[in-house]
């Protein structure tokens, strides 16, 4: 490879959006940011660069292998923001702390991750959401769900489900059995990743009676209508359980008033890929993409490691996975707007560019040639860019 096709790559998990690929993802976010708006949440800009340990400040963090780090002229430790969630925090427990409660706030950023990359996340990828602090009411989580759901529709997309869980439920159920620390984090892990090989073989090994790992093992099974509930209810035997399946049927019953509730499913499995999780979790999947749209929860005790204790719930969606569930559905994909294309005939400009200047302000997409043709070649171009119309100003 020489130097000048060593100038074309770009960096691994990135990409180029061609032209009507960066239409597409325009119009998903202006149709997501058109829905933050009207539900009420205003939108919040954070640096793409943070300090490393405000990233990392998160308790029980295992992050930052995954981060990209650079160093400030300070020989400071920075890095590119692995997700939207702990920037905001750190600006509500900084600069919003005379806001009056609680705050709705959204964003539509890029965020990094060094990993292995797949179909739908690449190392860079864009991703929206909201971060509602200041209420630990069943009313917060229920509106956050809603509103991923009414995102995901004005986005194009109908054939979806939200896959509703509670890690309460899980960690409530483990000190019932007496799990030993050693083995709830191996245990959370295989849970997470619906390895039930994994977490059958955990638990077999495991100190427990038969009807404890009985029960563990039917955990990541628990996925369904309301019945779930009834099932889970009858499993358990303490108070942080069972209060856990009392906040989800509040959740649920509070979707049905949403008109929300047909899009749900309970799955007391899922309990996400972050440590912060502290109540309702839940994530959004479609059929042919073998990986969560969006996914969220209530994350109660990230603020207190910024000074401020703010209850908080929230989630994110990613932009390229609407996109990809758009096209693997068949979906109608957005078109550049192109109205008219205006050529002139030789010594015709002056007055082309004010035909065209008189189109742009009526709202119409126009391009102008950058010099004289013929009309066959006007409209040959024309043709081959797609406009709709050609206004040729001749010689008379």
């Amino acid at each position: 490879m020489d130097n000048r096709e060593k100038a074309w790559e770009i960096p691994y998990g990135t990409r180029d959006f061609l032209p009507q690929e960066a239409a597409e993802k325009r119009a998903i976010e202006t149709a997501i940011a058109k829905q933050f708006n009207v539900w009420g949440y205003d939108e919040i800009v954070t640096p793409t660069v943070e300090l490393l340990d405000t990233l990392t400040a998160v308790s029980g963090s295992d992050l930052e292998p995954h981060m990209f780090k650079l160093f400030d002229k300070n020989n400071r430790t920075l890095a590119l923001r692995y997700e939207m969630t702990t920037p905001i925090a750190r600006v509500a427990a900084s600069r919003m702390k005379e806001e009056k409660l609680p705050l709705k706030l959204s964003y539509i950023s890029s965020v990094f991750r060094y990993e292995q990359t797949q179909t739908g996340r690449q190392c860079e990828f864009h991703q929206a959401g909201v971060e509602l602090l200041g209420s630990d009411k069943a009313a917060a989580d229920a509106e956050v769900i809603a509103l991923a759901v009414s995102v995901m529709k004005e986005a194009g997309l109908n054939d979806f489900i939200i896959c509703l869980g509670q890690v309460d439920f899980i960690n409530g159920l483990m000190k019932e059995c007496g799990i030993q620390s050693r083995d709830k984090n191996k245990i959370r892990e295989a849970i997470e990743k619906r390895d039930l090989v994994g977490l059958n073989a955990i638990v077999d090994k495991a100190e427990l009676s038969s009807e404890a790992k009985a029960k563990v093992k039917e955990i990541p099974l628990l996925h369904g209508g309301k019945d779930i509930l009834k099932k889970a209810y009858s499993m358990i035997n303490n108070e942080q359980s069972k209060k856990a399946l009392d906040n989800l049927s509040e959740i649920y019953n509070l979707l049905e008033a949403y008109e929300a509730a047909e899009y749900i499913t309970f799955d007391l499995g899922v309990i996400r890929d972050f440590s912060y999780y502290t109540g309702m979790v839940f994530e959004a999947y479609t059929p042919g993409l073998g990986y969560p749209l969006c996914g969220g929860g209530r994350y109660d005790n990230m603020l207190t490691d910024f000074g401020r204790e703010l209850s908080a719930t929230g989630f994110g969606i990613g932009i390229e996975r609407i996109m990809l569930a758009l096209e693997r559905h068949g979906l109608k994909k957005v078109k550049n707007q192109r109205d008219v294309y205006v050529a002139f005939a030789t010594g015709k400009e002056a007055e082309a560019i004010k035909a065209v200047q008189k189109l742009r302000q009526a709202g119409e997409a126009c391009e102008l040639a950058l010099g004289p043709s013929t009309e066959p070649e006007a409209e040959d171009y024309r043709r081959e860019k797609g406009y709709q119309q050609l206004i040729f100003i001749k010689n008379e």
